[in-house]
């Protein structure tokens, strides 16, 4: 565990989040009670790395919260824009994101394949019991997510599924690589490998058709061509260490035109 710590430490490679911004409607989330009251989130000892059909979740789930951040100070001279907070009313949804959003390190955060962050919020409970409770965890942008909904998970949202988030029409590119700054923020240094191993990972879109979103308006299945790449399989693949044991899914997704340009080459190195 320490050394894929170290490993953040020394490269973070996606987590300054991506752009948004719209509408507050924050739904209270209890943090009390089981694990067991969550649906059962991922689990990295009984994923089968097959591929395994994901099933569209009924539609249409509403968002909880658009949220948006600024650069600050961070850590030592580093800055990051990873403290997002909800905001209120319709938001413009752009190429780059959502308008009043930032990134603090361009070369590795946002760009058109990380446009926008979403992270489920099915997943604080579990992350509260984990960590013993934490400050937070009790509102939705404890992970930097721009997008925060209950009721899709990474084993139910695919590479290139395409959904309308408000009036915009966006397309899922990867999952999220954490880096550093995530174990920064929670003041626990485990955190970016905990993610990796329970693959609690959220994903980001690109933007096909810019619109606006807001907190209260719905996320919305249009299209789902790829239901065998789910974002948990292809987090497992390329940074979770299951490539090793499946070459040949790693060249099909060198060769996926949906999935981020980044995560291509990375499947290419990785397929050898």
């Amino acid at each position: 565990m320490r050394s894929m710590v170290e490993g953040y430490e020394r490269s973070c490679t996606a987590l300054d989040c991506t752009y948004p911004s719209t509408t507050l409607r924050v739904v209270p989330l209890p943090l009390r009670g089981r694990i067991g009251d969550v649906r059962s989130p991922p689990q990295s000892r009984r994923f089968p790395h097959g591929p395994q059909m994901a099933k569209p979740h009924p539609m249409p789930i509403p968002i909880d919260a658009i949220l948006t951040g600024k650069a600050r100070h961070f850590r030592g001279d580093e800055t990051s824009a990873i403290a997002k907070t909800p905001v209120a009313g319709p938001q413009r949804v752009g190429f780059l994101g959502i308008a009043g959003d930032e990134q603090a390190d361009l070369s590795v955060h946002g760009g058109t394949d990380k446009a926008i962050h979403h992270y489920p919020r099915d997943h604080y409970r579990w992350w509260a019991e984990k960590l013993g409770g934490h400050a937070l965890l009790e509102t939705p942008g404890a992970f930097g997510e721009n997008v925060s909904t209950e009721g899709l998970l990474e084993t139910e949202a695919c590479i290139g599924d395409r959904y309308r988030l408000g009036s915009a029409l966006v397309e899922i590119s990867q999952g999220r690589q954490p880096c550093w700054k995530l174990g920064h923020r929670f003041g626990v240094a485990t955190v970016p490998a905990t993610v990796v191993t329970t693959r609690r990972s959220g994903w980001y879109y690109r933007v096909v058709e810019e619109g606006a979103a807001a907190a209260g308006d719905s996320l919305e299945l249009v299209k789902r061509p790829q239901p065998e790449w789910s974002v948990e399989r292809v987090f497992a693949l390329l940074i979770g260490g299951a490539g090793k044991r499946e070459p040949a899914a790693l060249r099909d997704l060198a060769n996926m035109d949906a999935l981020a340009a980044t995560w291509r080459v990375r499947a290419e190195k990785l397929a050898g």
